[in-house]
């Protein structure tokens, strides 16, 4: 597969490198020779400077012959000129990065697709969406709906009331069939949980249930149920305007952000929430709107250092749930450290996204986990494929993947060794990023 990327800022070099690692094609554009570096030498990719909208730069760089050309600059116009010029020239598929909540309407899908449009992404909306989960759901660290809803992912945090630290997975403990832990980080490793391996004080455990079991898995990890009711914000850009517009109604949420301009669209934007112009980093400024009292707090600047710090400011005054948007991978372990709570990345999630389209047919869905450097990976096995010829406990699947659950006829089931998968179930596997083409050759 031919893959041609128009933009080496951020989403675009952590997608370049994360595709780098499969087998395909890979080519970078890009207007400055900086942003393009030493990526050919350290990647088995081609970097080209260029134009995006240049159709000199375009044909040069041959997306003629791609099977999808991806621009991500941090300019929605040209973004999507890029795509309708590449789809002009032959390119078989396009996505643009757009930051224009309108264009990703369902009934203007049509619309795009005939103008040679075929996909349309817009991180600050997953990450928005993410925030919103996040604080719906608050005694976890992460909550996502895996099969159209009949499982549960869960991130949860150990603390000292656990009932199952200590106990070994060969223990029966576990067999209760209610929820099924796949995966377990522990400092900065992720582990797949055997035999002899056990839950401790402080780790971060991803769970897969059913949603009628939440409430024992709650409470056999001692988590306690908690009330949002007020929110703060730190930052007032657009992932905040996406996220308090939803959260509203059910929270009363507060914005702190330094920049006028700002202020004045979301006063405008998201009526129903109070606008504070000012400088959310002081701490004179936390403790004089109300910081103590907070519920929650959201940091999402554009500065992942000033996010991580006023996280850490916020639990100092009491605050229970602190979400932080770390665009900076190498900050992620030390904010996870930290014990920030929830730590968001907008351009691994926008680039699980854009993998999710390049995965073989038989993958329903593609989740991206930053904590764990893993994803959650949703199959559909077929008639007489791999995974449906002997049990569970028989497939010898890669040692970095995991089942927790399939879907069948619209009913989550847990699984377990004995378990026999069957065409048509839809199969969820955690497991670490590069396992993930591995896995397809049991599905096929």
């Amino acid at each position: 597969m031919r893959i041609v990327i128009a933009g080496a800022g951020e989403v675009g070099t952590h997608l370049a490198k994360l595709l780098s690692r499969e087998e395909m094609e890979i080519s970078l554009l890009d207007e400055s020779p900086e942003r393009l570096g030493d990526l050919s030498a350290n990647y088995d990719l081609l970097t080209k400077v260029g134009n995006p909208t240049s159709i000199h730069d375009l044909r040069d760089i041959g997306v003629k012959d791609c099977d999808l050309f991806i621009s991500v600059t941090p300019l929605e116009t040209e973004n999507m000129t890029a795509c309708l010029i590449a789809n002009s020239l032959g390119a078989k598929r396009t996505l643009a990065r757009i930051d224009n909540y309108e264009y990703l309407l369902p009934e203007n899908k049509k619309f795009f697709e005939d103008m040679g449009l075929n996909h349309l992404i817009y991180p600050e909306v997953l990450a928005a969406n993410e925030i919103e989960e996040s604080l719906r759901t608050n005694w976890m660290r992460y909550h996502l709906h895996l099969g159209q809803g009949a499982l549960e992912l869960c991130v949860i945090k150990v603390r000292g009331t656990a009932k199952i630290i200590g106990l070994p997975f060969s223990s029966g403990a576990y067999n209760h069939g209610k929820y099924r832990i796949v995966a377990i980080k522990r400092d900065q490793e992720t582990i797949i949980p055997r035999g002899n391996d056990t839950v401790e004080f402080g780790d971060l455990v991803y769970c897969v249930c059913t949603k009628e079991n939440m409430e024992f898995m709650r409470e056999e990890l001692g988590k306690s149920k908690r009330e949002i009711n007020n929110v703060i914000f730190f930052g007032g850009g657009r992932v905040t305007r996406k996220a308090a517009t939803e959260l509203t109604s059910e929270m009363n949420i507060k914005v702190i952000e330094k920049d006028r301009k700002l202020c004045n669209i979301l006063s405008e934007k998201v009526p129903d929430a109070l606008i504070i112009n000012a400088d959310g980093s002081e701490m004179d400024i936390l403790k004089e709107e109300g910081i103590q009292d907070a519920d929650a707090f959201v940091a999402v600047t554009d500065s992942s250092e000033a996010n991580i710090f006023a996280c850490l400011a916020a639990k100092r005054f009491g605050v229970r749930k602190t979400i932080a948007e770390v665009e900076n991978l190498d900050y992620i372990p030390m904010a996870e450290g930290l014990d920030i709570g929830t730590v968001l990345n907008k351009k691994t999630i926008a680039a699980s996204y854009i993998y999710q389209m390049l995965l073989d047919a038989s993958v329903r869905g593609v989740h991206n986990l930053t904590s764990a450097d893993a994803e959650i990976v949703e199959f559909e096995a077929k008639e007489n494929s791999l995974i449906t010829r002997r049990k569970v406990k028989d497939l010898s699947l890669p040692d970095e993947a995991n089942i927790g659950g399939i879907v069948r006829a619209c009913e989550g089931i847990l699984v377990n060794g004995e378990t026999q998968i069957i065409a048509g179930d839809i199969v969820v596997l955690f497991c670490k990023n590069h396992v993930i083409r591995q896995l397809e050759r049991f599905f096929k």
